[in-house]
């Protein structure tokens, strides 16, 4: 698959912040290298992320040759803090070999809700200090590796007993047990410095009982970035989902998400022409002063900020060969430590 049209057209009219791989763009790790190569040239000024969701387990778009990593669970049940830094360290590998220079990577929800229908074993451990260590680990691995990381999902998803695909969630917890417990993972994800952070499309009654903590601007400002002084980049989780997109379109959550605090949004589903309307409801927004100048300078400062220290050597960078990605991706070494990370399953 080569870079839609219709992408090429959204990049030269607006400019864009990045991309996303979804399974239905993958295919051979040559034609993933050649795409990212073709992602990465279209806006050179500032050139865009080229991301995906890479887990491990059941969210994983890269598949065999690439390695197939375990669940997450793994990792907390085996305790083991190397592990999980050479987990990392392979994986960055493997997407910095095809030009991913952004993973959606790791997940700092706790498993605190057997119920939970979207968590479940992608959550590191059901301890709050498990997640912390071992997630802060991930990350600087990941990011040591070049790739940039991404914690998720601000302020928590674990405790949740429905799925955001699908309809909003509600986290009933106090502010107090939200600190003591739901914050531990995303402060020592700050104190790593991770690159990016992705908030959660729940709701939090005690932060904000209006607004979805994505649109909300006493979760994002307030809390992530006043209270826990996070300064990387806010991403919204995809504006599709149906916790989002069942009361606003994805122009007007786009809108309300840039005013809560967020530095860039996800619209994941291939819809070209929401893409572009999100695009287009924004300079709408900042023209008619909804969005201040001010926030949207501040969003790309901090873009720019993180892909200076993660793209600037990427640029010119030409795939690598069959040969050379052949010898990375699926490698024995790595393989080795998939099934080590197996036998805690």
């Amino acid at each position: 698959m080569e870079i839609p049209v219709e992408i090429r057209s959204i990049a030269d009219e607006f400019g864009l912040g990045g991309v996303i791989l979804m399974g239905r763009n993958v295919g051979e790790p040559e034609q993933v290298a050649e795409l990212c190569h073709s992602a990465a040239q279209l806006t050179p000024d500032l050139p865009p992320w080229v991301s995906i969701d890479q887990e491990g387990g059941r969210v994983a778009r890269l598949k065999e040759p690439f390695t197939t990593w375990p669940v997450m669970a793994t990792l907390g049940r085996s305790q083991d803090v190397s592990l999980a830094q050479r987990f990392a360290r392979a994986l960055a590998a493997e997407l910095r070999a095809v030009g991913i220079s952004l993973d959606y990577a790791p997940i700092l929800d706790i498993h605190t809700n057997p119920a939970n229908p979207v968590i479940g074993d992608r959550a590191l451990a059901e301890r709050a200090d498990d997640v912390a260590e071992l997630g802060a680990a991930i990350i600087r691995a990941l990011q040591e590796e070049r790739v940039a990381a991404c914690g998720k999902h601000f302020p928590g998803h674990g405790d949740t007993s429905v799925d955001s695909h699908l309809e909003l969630p509600l986290v009933e917890h106090p502010p107090d047990r939200l600190r003591a417990v739901e914050f531990v993972p995303f402060r020592a994800a700050i104190a790593a410095d991770v690159a990016t952070m992705m908030t959660a499309h729940v709701l939090v009654p005690s932060l904000d009982e209006q607004r979805p903590a994505t649109l909300s601007r006493r979760v994002i400002t307030d809390v992530l970035r006043n209270e826990l002084r996070y300064e990387g980049v806010v991403l919204s989780d995809d504006l599709e989902m149906q916790a989002i997109a069942a009361r606003w379109t994805v122009a007007e959550a786009a809108v309300l998400a840039v005013q809560a605090g967020c530095d860039g949004v996800l619209v994941c589903g291939g819809n070209y022409g929401d893409q572009a309307a999100a695009l287009e409801a924004l300079i709408h927004a900042v023209e008619d002063e909804r969005v201040p100048r001010a926030r949207v300078e501040e969003a790309l400062r901090r873009q720019a900020r993180a892909k200076e220290r993660y793209l600037s050597s990427r640029l010119s960078a030409r795939p690598s060969s069959p040969s050379a990605l052949r010898q990375v991706i699926g490698s024995e070494a790595h393989r080795a430590i998939a099934e080590e990370m197996a036998r805690f399953a």
